[in-house]
């Protein structure tokens, strides 16, 4: 099978579908606005990069309409040279717009996020490029319910859900060396220091239990860089709870599963994400998770069994809910361990592949 995907490169999402279907003995080109910057595909002979070389977010804004007819040119060049048997463009705007351009069929869209979110809301034209984006797709894709129900006001089209999961054997509870001591309760989060994560929620959370229980040797571990770094660290200082927290900055992504296993729990109190893959990493490690009831969150955990699910921008509630799990390593071993089951379930990546590929087969039927 040739595969085409529309995408960009150095995303992590695409980097992970890309080299699990080339595993699968796909031939995959993937195209891409900005030009790729990471070196996950090296060495991969069933994978080729072709790139618009413009250094770009995915903000379409960004993209004027002569980018758009160089990209097109291009992509039509590539099915004519490469003649593809499934075209699939990830996020729903942008790339999902040059895939309904093109033409190709059978053309697949995937839908991320943002793209369903905000981005027919900005005003009566973008609403009009989802709609025919979505309108031009044979099939379409979301990682999560609520964003396939979000992308339900834009068609009428049946929407499937395709998981987002992670690799098992990758993400599993293991012994690691770990920044802190065995008897640490260590309390923690791995995502970008951007405000839609609520990490300062966070950090407040943390200042009430471990001031409430300062005979415990609680601990706060922030992973990940982002805007807001400097700005949460001061945060940290004026809470007065620095000598008990630890910022790593960005890490390499082979890291991840290393630092899972640092926490005791894990927590995610996002203002807004579609879907938590670090919850399910976490989960995948058997960690106990505390989560926002916003977006697709509620969706990955389950509230009592898997998790706990708190209020947005509640430091209060998240600090209930951690200190029910600081104080009983009973109930987080319990927690972690229905946690894994679940991703064993729902979201185990092998079968999230096979069920992709299933969609590809039944296309070219």
């Amino acid at each position: 099978m040739k595969l085409l995907l529309l995408s960009d490169s150095n995303s992590v999402h695409t980097i992970k579908w890309a080299t699990s279907l080339a595993k699968s003995g796909i031939d995959i080109i993937i195209f891409s606005l900005a030009e790729l910057s990471v070196k996950d595909y090296d060495n991969i002979k069933n994978i080729n990069i072709k790139t618009l070389g413009e250094i770009l977010s995915r903000d379409e804004s960004t993209l004027s309409k002569l980018k758009y007819l160089k990209a097109l040119s291009a992509i039509k060049e590539i099915i004519k040279e490469f003649q593809p048997d499934i075209l699939h463009a990830h996020y729903a705007s942008s790339y999902g717009l040059l895939g309904a351009l093109s033409g190709f069929s059978p053309f697949v869209l995937s839908v991320w996020g943002s793209d369903v979110f905000s981005f027919p809301l900005k005003s009566p034209l973008h609403k009009f490029i989802l709609k025919y984006n979505l309108k031009k797709a044979d099939k379409i894709l979301s990682t999560s319910h609520v964003m396939a129900k979000e992308t339900k006001l834009y068609t009428n089209k049946e929407i499937e859900v395709t998981p987002f999961g992670v690799d098992m054997e990758q993400f599993k509870p293991m012994e690691v060396k770990s920044l802190f001591e065995k008897d640490n309760i260590v309390i923690g989060t791995l995502k970008a220091l951007e405000t839609k994560y609520g990490i300062e929620y966070l950090i407040r959370a943390f200042k009430i239990v471990s001031e409430k229980y300062s005979n415990l040797p609680l601990k706060l571990l922030i992973v990940g860089g982002g805007s807001l770094e400097l700005e949460l660290k001061q945060l940290v200082k004026d809470l007065k709870i620095d000598n008990k927290t630890i910022f790593t900055g960005k890490i390499p992504f082979v890291e991840v599963p290393i630092y899972h296993n640092m926490l005791s729990l894990f927590v995610s109190v996002s203002q807004s994400e579609s879907f938590g893959v670090a919850i399910i990493e976490a989960s995948s490690c058997a960690k106990p998770v505390v989560v926002s009831n916003v977006g697709g969150l509620p969706e990955v955990v389950e509230d009592g069994v898997s998790g706990f699910v708190v209020p947005p921008k509640n430091p209060q509630e998240t600090a209930e809910a951690i200190e029910k799990l600081a104080l009983d390593k009973n109930l987080r071993e319990r927690i972690g361990k229905n946690g894994r089951e679940r991703v064993k379930n729902l979201y185990n990546w092998s079968d999230n592949v096979r069920q992709m590929i299933g969609i590809y087969e039944e296309l070219l039927k």
